[in-house]
């Protein structure tokens, strides 16, 4: 039975890793799910945690994989980060960053300079060259001061070599050095999803998200107000929701189910369209 809140949808936002592809390998559904909705004109953004790639070099890989998605409908944390604090500060601020080009570049684009001292906010993204050094300016900066902003709070990062490291290491070096917490923008806070329907020009309770974990995307999905499917071709199943706080509006095997779903609410209502 098709839930009939689907048909209100006019909007769709999408986790990546896990939704779409798997290190380098496309999920089943996802070239076509991406063709339907630009075929219909449906808004749509593919949103990330990881803060170290731009949305260009996402489209990139995406392509190879021969998932069509133009730059302009990746968002990731980085370019949230940048969106945030520009509306925080429209002149722009000085800012020490941790962080890769995912991160640099917005930031820089938004207006915000690089500082090794007299920093206003201090920013985290995951940074593969991490050393002793960029961890002890950003805890003197967030110490004299500086906000503490973080991309995302990732604890860890699945690679082929196996889980490694993620963002929220960093984050609980810091913490533990400075006694403060840092403001978060990606997945489980809204600020990111919110930021990426403002973008759309929606509301949130026309969007849906589409994730394969709910303590990040549903969560997200369910802080911001929007409506939620779990796909399970990533990391949660349905016996994970047992104690998950938050229950999906849906779930669906992977995206040809959701496709076919989508499909057939669409043809059910097709004035909504």
């Amino acid at each position: 039975m098709i839930p009939t809140w689907l048909r209100t949808i006019r909007c769709l936002l999408f986790d990546v890793d896990g939704v779409l592809y798997r290190g380098n390998q496309p999920l089943p559904g996802a070239r076509e799910i991406v063709l339907l909705l630009e075929e219909r004109g449906l808004p749509y953004m593919l949103l990330t945690n990881n803060a170290t790639g731009t949305p260009a070099q996402y489209a990139a890989k995406l392509a190879a994989m021969g998932i069509p998605v133009p730059a302009e409908r990746i968002f990731t944390s980085g370019e949230a980060t940048a969106l945030y604090l520009k509306k925080q500060e429209p002149a722009g601020a000085p800012v020490y960053v941790i962080g890769e080009a995912g991160l640099i570049e917005p930031l820089e684009r938004a207006g915000f300079w690089r500082v090794e001292r007299g920093a206003r906010y201090v920013c985290v993204g995951l940074d593969r060259q991490l050393t002793y050094e960029k961890l002890k300016r950003a805890c003197l900066e967030i110490r004299a001061g500086a906000r503490f902003i973080a991309s995302n709070p990732d604890t860890t990062l699945p690679t082929e070599e196996g889980i490694v490291p993620g963002n929220g290491a960093t984050l609980a070096a810091l913490v533990a050095c400075t006694d403060v917490r840092p403001t978060v923008i990606g997945k489980p806070e809204a600020t990111m999803l919110l930021l990426a329907i403002e973008r759309l020009g929606v509301s949130p309770a026309e969007t849906l998200i589409i994730g394969d974990r709910w303590d990040t995307d549903l969560l997200a999905g369910h802080r911001a107000g929007t409506r939620t499917v779990l796909v399970l071709t990533g990391i949660h199943q349905p016996a994970d929701l047992v104690h998950s706080p938050v229950q999906p509006d849906l779930i669906v095997d992977d995206l040809v189910v959701f496709r076919q779903t989508l499909a057939e609410a669409w043809a059910e209502s097709p004035e909504t369209r």
